[in-house]
């Protein structure tokens, strides 16, 4: 599970909810208007923002958000190590079997075009589009919650106009001056929330998730070419690790020594 935005939430929120009852009364910031007009109109324009195939497919953005898919780029650059090793004892073609085990489908695809005898710019051409593509891809299914952080304060300032519209009217009538001025506030409160405390993140740990899954697959296209030149097993390895942090190193290699 993805535990740090479990904790940020329950910080945000618990503190929010502290500051507010240390100072005042819960009540004061509970309007149900204010929910209408940010909750309703910021949920309303996302709903009207994007097609319903994209609606279909939050379930899933939910489920990456919460619990990620794990990417260890240091057992990417072992397993390409490993099959540089028999491609260059016992020749490219006999990554063919390599390739049908692979549990990874785009390391599957790139041991596969080896054994198929490509060109070598071609094989790189079709790998780095495939990169290109998932990138895209995965900056669409963002959109929605990038769309969110933008559209929760807007309702916000909108429900200000409202309630600022409400308490202009009523001094002339001599109505709820005080509880239209609330509403004003309120809802710029509620859209600092939707788009700091429930978007913003959801929106970082998607881009998180997408990096982690962009890096092994540049592994993957940097190995596939160096196994299609030829190169040394531990040459490779070297300019692989170059793609890692120093501490995502140190990390593998204390792992490796307590194994």
């Amino acid at each position: 599970m993805n535990i740090t935005i479990i904790i940020g939430w329950v910080l945000a929120f618990g503190l929010t909810v502290f500051g507010i009852i240390s100072g005042g009364e819960m009540a004061w910031f509970i309007d149900i208007a204010s929910v209408f007009i940010t909750v309703g109109g910021t949920f309303g324009g996302l709903i009207a923002s994007f097609p319903m195939s994209t609606l279909a497919a939050l379930p899933k953005l939910f489920k990456i958000i919460l619990f990620p898919p794990k990417y260890n780029p240091q057992k990417y650059i072992d397993e390409i190590v490993e099959y540089a090793r028999v491609a260059r004892s016992q020749g490219i073609l006999t990554l063919e079997e390599s390739a049908n085990k692979a549990k990874d489908p785009f390391m599957k695809k790139s041991l596969l075009l080896l054994v198929d005898a490509n060109d070598a710019e071609k094989i790189r051409e079709m790998l780095e589009e495939a990169i290109s593509f998932t990138d895209e891809r995965h900056a669409a299914n963002r959109a929605f919650f990038e769309k969110g952080v933008a559209l929760g304060p807007a309702f916000g300032m909108l429900g200000t106009l409202v309630g600022l519209v409400n308490m202009l009217k009523t001094m002339n009538d001599g109505g709820d001056l005080g509880g239209s001025m609330a509403t004003a506030l309120i809802t710029t409160f509620y859209g600092s929330l939707l788009a700091n405390v429930i978007f913003g993140p959801m929106e970082s740990a998607l881009k998180n998730a997408n990096e982690n899954e962009i890096l092994c697959m540049q592994i993957i296209c940097q190995g596939a070419m160096a196994i299609a030149a030829g190169s040394n097993p531990a040459l490779i390895r070297e300019k692989l690790e170059f793609m890692l942090a120093d501490k995502d190193l140190k990390k593998e290699t204390k792992s490796a020594e307590g194994e």
